[in-house]
Parts: C-alpha cells; sequence; structure tokens
C-alpha cells in the first residue's frame, strides 16, 4: 500500500467517505478525468445501502408481501400467512445488499479510483491520513455521514433500547415495539413491524407524525394508522425509561407509561465529524454540521463537504447529488446549484407519503397567493383496483406554477418522478392538464389533479 501512496501523493481529489455522497462525487470526478482516493472505514455504499434505505424498503416490501397474503381473500384468492421466517426474511435482504454492493465495487475499481479501507482523519487543509499513512490531494472532500442520535439518558443496548442500525438487523419479530419518535425512520419501522404482526406504539413530540411533511399528509397517514392498528401518541414528550427482564418501560412527560418488548429510539440522525481533524483545520461548524455554500465549498479553499454532514435534507439521494455537484465544479462545468425545495420526498410506510416542493405553510410564509386542491384517490381506477386510499394534493401560486405536490397512498413514490418535474420546470396546471396518461395507472391521478386545479375536473366533484 505505501509504495502506492507514493505515487499518488499529490492526486486531484481525496474523497472520505464512501456512502452516497462521497462514491458519487468519486465516480463523477474519475469520469470526467481526475485522479481519485476514496477513503471508507467500512463498506462503500455507507448506511444507505448497508444499514439505512436499502434495508429497510426490502423489510418493507417483506411486510407489503405478508399484508397481500393475509388479506387475499379481499381478492378472492384464498391464501394464509403461516409464518414470517425473519431468517429468510433477512436472507432476502441480504441479497440484495450483497448484489449492490458487488456492482458498487466494480464500478469503484472499473474507474481507476484508488480505494483505502480505514478510519481517515483530516489532518492538513489538503491531507487526510489513514492507518499511519497520508494522502495529499488538490481538493478534498468530506462526506463522513451521519449516525442515529439518541437523548440524553436514553442509553443504547443493542438489545431492547436500539437503533434503525439494530432495527434493520433483527433476527426476530418483537411482540410489542415502542417507536420514539414518528419522522420518517420511526414511521416506516413501525409500518414493518406491523405487518410483521408486531404490536406497535409510536411516541412523537410534535402534534403530528411525519411533521416536516404538509399537514394533510400528517392527517392521511394517521388516519391509515388508526386503520392499520398502529397505535401512536402525539404531542407528548419522552420522559425516562427502566430496562426489565422481559421488554423496556417508557415514562412520558404527562405521567403515562407504556411497556413493550423493544424501544426503538429513532430521534433523528447527527452528522459524523467529531475528532476528524474539521474544527483544528478551521472550518465553519455549528453543531457538529459542516456549514457550505450553495456549490458545497466550506469556507477553506479547497475543503468541500456533502451528504448528512452538512445540513441540508437527509437524504441518499441528495448526498448523491451533491457529490455529483462537487465533482463537476472541480472539472470546471460550473453546474447549478441545486434547488433543495426541488428534492423528491418519500416516506415508504404504507401507505406511502411523497412530497416534493412547497408545503401550504411554507408557500404562505413565503408570500405565495396560494390556492389548493385535493384529488382524492377513490376516483383512480388504479388505486380502487390496489385498494387503497389518498389522495394527491396541489399547491399552487393562483395564476401560475404549480408551487407543491404532496400524496398519500400505496405506490405513490413512484409518481414523483413526473410530480418533480411538474415543480422544478415551474409548470402551470393548465400546462399539465392536456399532458395523456396511461389508463388505468395511478399516474392518472397526476394529471386528474391538474385537469381539476385548471378549471376542468372529469373524475372529479367540482
Amino acid at each position: 500500500m505505501s509504495k502506492g501512496v507514493n505515487l499518488l501523493s499529490n492526486v486531484d481529489l481525496v474523497v472520505l467517505g464512501g456512502g452516497s455522497g462521497g462514491y458519487a462525487a468519486a465516480l463523477r470526478s474519475a469520469q470526467l478525468g481526475l485522479s481519485v482516493v476514496l477513503i471508507e472505514a467500512d463498506k462503500v455504499g455507507g448506511t444507505c445501502l448497508h444499514r439505512g434505505c436499502i434495508p429497510t424498503k426490502a423489510l418493507l416490501h417483506a411486510g407489503e408481501v405478508a399484508d397481500t397474503a393475509r388479506e387475499s381473500s379481499h381478492f378472492g384468492v384464498n391464501t394464509t400467512l403461516n409464518s414470517i421466517d425473519m431468517n429468510g426474511v433477512n436472507s432476502y435482504k441480504d441479497g440484495v445488499i450483497t448484489k449492490l454492493y458487488k456492482g458498487l465495487q466494480g464500478l469503484v475499481k472499473s474507474r481507476g479510483i484508488t480505494f483505502v479501507e480505514g478510519y481517515g482523519k483530516l489532518v492538513s487543509r489538503d491531507t487526510v491520513e489513514v492507518n499511519g499513512t497520508r494522502y495529499t490531494g488538490k481538493n478534498v472532500i468530506l462526506a463522513t455521514g451521519s449516525y442515529a442520535k439518541t437523548l440524553p439518558g436514553l442509553e443504547i443496548d443493542g438489545k431492547r433500547v436500539i437503533t434503525s442500525d439494530h432495527g434493520t438487523k433483527l433476527d426476530y419479530i418483537p411482540k410489542s415495539v415502542i417507536v420514539l419518535g414518528g419522522g420518517v425512520i420511526g414511521c416506516e419501522f413501525a409500518s414493518v413491524w406491523k405487518s410483521f404482526g408486531s404490536d406497535v406504539t409510536i411516541i412523537e413530540g410534535l402534534p403530528h407524525l411525519i411533521a416536516l411533511e404538509d399537514e394533510s399528509s400528517s392527517k392521511l397517514l394517521e388516519r391509515a394508522y388508526r386503520k392499520r392498528g398502529i397505535n401512536f401518541e402525539l404531542g407528548v414528550r419522552f420522559k425516562s425509561h427502566t430496562v426489565t427482564a422481559d421488554g423496556v418501560t417508557v415514562e412520558l412527560e404527562d405521567g403515562r407509561t407504556f411497556s413493550a418488548e423493544l424501544l426503538l429510539v429513532s430521534v433523528g440522525r447527527g452528522p459524523v465529524s467529531a475528532n476528524l481533524g474539521y474544527e483544528e483545520q478551521g472550518i465553519t461548524m455549528d453543531r457538529g454540521y459542516v456549514i457550505v455554500d450553495d456549490k458545497c465549498r466550506t469556507n477553506v479553499p479547497g475543503i468541500w463537504a456533502v451528504g448528512d454532514l452538512i445540513p441540508t435534507l437527509q437524504l441518499a439521494h441528495v448526498g448523491f447529488q451533491e457529490g455529483i455537484l462537487v465533482a463537476e465544479e472541480i472539472a470546471g462545468l460550473n453546474p447549478r446549484p441545486i434547488n433543495y425545495d426541488g428534492v423528491p420526498r418519500v416516506t415508504y410506510s404504507e401507505p406511502e407519503v411523497a412530497s416534493v416542493g412547497l408545503t401550504t405553510a411554507q408557500a404562505k410564509e413565503r408570500g405565495h397567493n396560494v390556492v389548493e386542491l385535493n384529488y382524492d384517490l377513490a376516483g383512480n381506477g388504479k388505486a380502487q383496483i390496489l385498494g387503497t386510499s389518498g389522495s394527491i394534493k396541489l399547491v399552487a401560486e393562483k395564476d401560475g406554477p404549480v408551487l407543491g405536490i404532496h400524496m398519500v397512498g400505496s405506490r405513490v413514490g413512484e409518481l414523483l418522478a413526473e410530480a418533480q418535474l411538474i415543480f422544478n420546470w415551474e409548470a402551470t396546471a393548465a400546462d399539465v392538464a392536456p399532458l395523456i396518461h396511461a389508463h388505468p395507472t395511478m399516474s392518472e391521478a397526476m394529471g386528474e389533479a391538474h385537469m381539476a386545479l385548471a378549471g376542468k375536473p372529469l373524475h372529479a366533484h367540482g
């Protein structure tokens, strides 16, 4: 290794962290002819591939299969859900991860990127040290990601009190679970465990589940969760917990207690930045996050930061795009900064919640003259075939562009491709209304919603 290091002592780019942001930056830079060293303490792919997006969505799909078997008589098909084999579920999940991981390893190798395994630390403005070896680059990209946070006094033991990292690797189905935190991660795990047969209670301190979404979407999800038998307590905060031989008891600030076999702590993710040399090199930080400009430049020339390490949306596809942005900026292509309002967002629960653009509250705060339209999926043929309910809500400027699209229902995440084009191209409802959507598809609901907002509703009352 040391022999190779001397040859690469001054490469174009050293990337610290091989998650979505880091590997995207490395791949795009290599594609543009830059020499790249990619440093990762664990496995390329990071949290998303190994502990986050991919494993949780595989578990959610297994849950969907279980629900389909359980409810098949609604469709005239008589099946019985005998049991859920967690060894089999994990084998399926791990198979998906392994296939994607091998593909990613192959991409890194084929692009001529030097991959270094180990914990890296920034030791000067252009140098990262790994296992006693130093890698110097004209540019350094910090992409060290995030970790699952907890609350003061709430110790994670990995057995009774766990985070999402442990949740993706459980080899049994808990009889009962308390989910502390009703954001995206908490709601997704609640959905999985309910599908697997667990008794689930979500504790959320804010007034709604997935509180960052439009309030209408939160209310629809809450209604769906009540119907599914997922319990939740809103607007009340955690006070303390007690671990016993057979479970966990949680006390809330209002004095009520809840007991379960397992406690999942899903109170958000924090940046991995401690003891990595960032402050010592004079990088501007805020609560552990690295502060950057709209091109992901830090205040230190030649040092960039992307992904969960910076205070933008903590989504794999955001880090991925930030990595590409930096690579292209370094290569002199002058890419357009990311419009974070235009980032598609999905909670992969049952039902799914998907959105792009502004909520009604945000649009009004920014001074827009807002008009809204709700299209009920009851009028959509494919939604009836699937047996799903929900809606598509449009938020728009009066006589102007669509400002936000908010959806609830099975598989609505797949509709985000069109939704983000509508938002990012600043289309009006009248622009979208003439577009033809295949029948019968869920995408027709997108067309119908815009037809209704444009003043020509067909399958909508109004």
